[in-house]
């Protein structure tokens, strides 16, 4: 043990309680209970993890074709989430020809064959899909069925000590069921079992979860909280006899943030393949506490328990040493080694018919003090991983309690991973949007072009750190875009571009929440107007600290994220400059001369960039009017006053003819040009000015 070394208490697991209410009760159909049994179950994360578990009722509903009356099975359907799934999330089945599909199986052969005929028992043409947990509900003959992995259930499930410990809760009460893939063969197990012991009220399943049923939508949902209290409680009443996992021997690390913000762009870097991987940290209790205790390196190395663990977080995650997390070739070992690690295991594993080797890269990467960061294509997938190592961690420690912790055997997780049905349901996935896997910062992100920019970027996929120094109006936008696009794609940043600290502060925060950069878009900006002998000291260095250092700032922060993306094709700068970059500028001396500052910069930094695979481009907007803050203030004034015109709708359409093609410029029209050159289609591209400014044969750049 170290210095710091803590000695603890075990994290307790949280006990659930019922939350039904009679009074919404009362006034739903027998589907809408289902629905809100349902709802209960999925949205109290002591019950079952995201997208975990199904439930069903067996409903008397009106055959559409012949009349009568028939037994539909409501179920939830596949891919689907209790928690916020909605009616049309079940699929409806045939009661009675689900119970035909018997004299199709001939024993466990026959398992995706099975799933095959499951769409020939579609109820009133129901499109949404019925998952392979169908059978567990079907077989069984009870009105209603729940199936739910919550993690002091699989805790039990998943130890060497949980079959006698089933037996100690609930005296028979509840069954147990080895090990056995989803499927018919398992429906059919289940079904035999309940049979034989007519007395059960449920059924442990083995590395699985529980299984059980009522006879109301009530009395079910009562039931299967009540089933997961009682494991809680039992649980608890083990782990207080001291700290778990052999007790902690590293100690959270004070500095773990700024960490973090260094070696996720890193770790991140290294992860090359088809796609860019976006990144999520968490420190919670159960990471610091699995990552820093004696027993860490042995059960890590075990890899998950449950499918749904482990369909999220791969065979097993890798584990850094936090004295080395500087040192670049260490890091590219550890990687180069868990590629090796995992192409092994799928050439061990590999069946004739398996898909093709995915990704080797790790999804979960776990470091004592530090906590957990995991990895995936899109951010939610990230997320929902990280959550799902963290109920992984749960389960191990519960295991442990009552016993020692038994994870899925090699060859049944890659079956579970390399499944023929899973790789269909891959396959059938639309293609990603060309910027998903890019993370992008905007200064001046609240303003309209640079929302404009952050909702282009948006739209097309990418990940969106908005940093402006107004903290009320980046809020507000950054609401509003998680609302329209997802609360994981969008985080807000206050960040005055002319204050370093707060710089450097807004992309390490970019670096914790996404994992890196790909694309800096610097727009924050100011403009003023005054004769030069009105232009005082004062305001020529504001311009310049704002337009011109202020761009030198986020380009030297955001620059070692982006070479850390060298090797994946690299990444993109976008200024926006100005006309007045280009054009010289009656009036404007310091708001022209600092854009020009910047602009040239812009072509420095193309330069510098190129060998690391950073391209740095500049776009010049002009008159850009409606749905921009800086021309809602002094500048409409004062450029008015400049051209001798009315500031309002004379001003415009000033602007409007004086261009070439006598059009308005939008914040939509820059965010356009912007987002080319973020994007792969401009790949060739560095040193460039693109002017969007209508015509303006002053600011031709040749």
């Amino acid at each position: 043990m170290n210095a710091h070394t803590q000695i603890s208490a075990a994290l307790p697991f949280a006990v659930p309680g019922s939350r039904w209410d009679d009074a919404v009760a009362a006034k739903l159909s027998e589907a809408e209970l289902l629905l809100y049994r349902s709802n209960l179950l999925g949205s109290d994360l002591t019950v079952t993890n995201f997208g975990g578990g199904n439930t069903s009722a067996k409903i008397v509903e009106t055959d559409p074709l012949t009349g009568a009356q028939v037994e539909v099975l409501w179920v939830k359907g596949s891919g689907g989430d209790i928690g916020s799934m909605k009616l049309d999330g079940f699929a409806t089945l045939y009661q009675d020809k689900l119970l035909g599909l018997e004299a199709h199986y001939s024993g466990p052969e026959d398992d995706d064959k099975m799933v095959g005929y499951l769409p020939h028992c579609t109820f009133n043409l129901n499109g949404r899909a019925a998952s392979i947990d169908t059978p567990l509900h079907s077989l069984l003959p009870f009105a209603h069925v729940d199936h739910v992995h919550p993690d002091a259930i699989i805790a039990l499930a998943a130890s060497s000590g949980g079959e006698a410990a089933t037996l100690e809760i609930w005296g028979g009460k509840i069954g147990w069921l080895p090990w056995k893939r989803p499927g018919y063969t398992l429906g059919v197990m289940l079904r035999d079992y309940v049979a034989a012991n007519p007395g059960v009220e449920g059924v442990m399943l083995a590395g699985h979860g529980i299984i059980c049923w009522a006879d109301s939508a009530k009395a079910c949902y009562e039931h299967t909280v009540e089933l997961i209290a009682d494991a809680a409680n039992y649980l608890n009443a083990k782990l207080a006899a001291g700290p778990a996992f052999g007790g902690q021997v590293t100690a959270p690390n004070a500095d773990r943030a700024a960490i973090v913000a260094d070696l996720m762009p890193r770790l991140r870097g290294l992860m090359t393949g088809a796609r860019r991987k976006l990144g999520h940290w968490s420190d919670d209790a159960e990471a610091l506490e699995f990552t820093g205790s004696a027993e860490f390196q042995r059960l890590a190395g075990l890899g998950t328990s449950c499918p749904d663990h482990f369909l999220r977080t791969k065979i097993a995650p890798l584990t850094l040493d936090p004295a080395r997390l500087q040192d670049d070739a260490y890091l590219a070992e550890k990687i180069a080694d868990y590629r090796a690690m995992y192409a092994a295991y799928y050439e061990r594993c590999k069946r004739p018919n398996s898909p093709a080797m995915r990704d080797a890269n790790p999804v979960v990467v776990l470091v004592p003090g530090i906590g957990r960061m995991t990895f995936a294509t899109d951010k939610t997938t990230a997320r929902l991983a990280g959550e799902f190592y963290g109920n992984a961690i749960n389960v191990m420690r519960g295991a442990e309690a009552i016993g020692d912790y038994i994870a899925l055997d090699e060859q049944e997780a890659f079956d579970i991973e390399y499944w023929l049905l899973e790789e269909a349901k891959l396959q059938r996935m639309p293609a990603p949007k060309p910027m998903v896997g890019k993370i992008a910062l905007v200064t001046g992100g609240a303003g309209g072009i640079g929302a404009a920019t952050a909702a282009r970027l948006l739209r097309e996929g990418a990940c969106v750190m908005l940093a402006d120094r107004d903290a009320t109006a980046v809020q507000e936008v950054c609401n509003g875009f998680a609302g329209q696009f997802g609360k994981d794609v969008v985080r807000a940043a206050t960040c005055d571009v002319t204050d370093e600290a707060q710089v450097k502060a807004a992309f390490d925060l970019t670096a914790r929440e996404f994992g890196g950069l790909d694309v800096l878009v610097a727009n924050a900006g100011i403009a003023s107007s005054a004769p030069i002998e009105q232009t005082t000291v004062e305001l020529w260095d504001r311009n310049f600290d704002v337009l011109a250092q202020g761009y030198f700032l986020t380009a030297k922060h955001a620059w070692p994220l982006l070479k850390a993306m060298k090797a994946q094709g690299g990444t993109s700068v976008v200024f926006i400059g100005s006309k007045n970059a280009v054009a010289a500028a009656s009036g404007a001396s310091a708001y022209a001369s600092a854009k020009a500052a910047a602009n040239h910069l812009a072509r420095c930094l193309a330069l510098e960039g190129a060998p690391e695979g950073i391209r740095v481009n500049v776009v010049n907007p002009d008159a850009v009017i409606k749905g921009s803050k800086i021309w809602d203030g002094d500048w409409r004034k004062e450029r008015a006053a400049n051209n001798k015109i009315d500031p309002g709708a004379e001003l415009e359409e000033h602007y409007r003819n004086r261009s070439m093609l006598k059009r308005d410029v939008l914040p939509e029209d820059i965010a356009e040009a912007t987002y080319w050159l973020a994007s792969d289609m401009s790949a060739k591209s560095t040193g460039n000015m693109i002017n969007v400014d209508a015509g303006n044969a002053q600011a031709f750049t040749r």
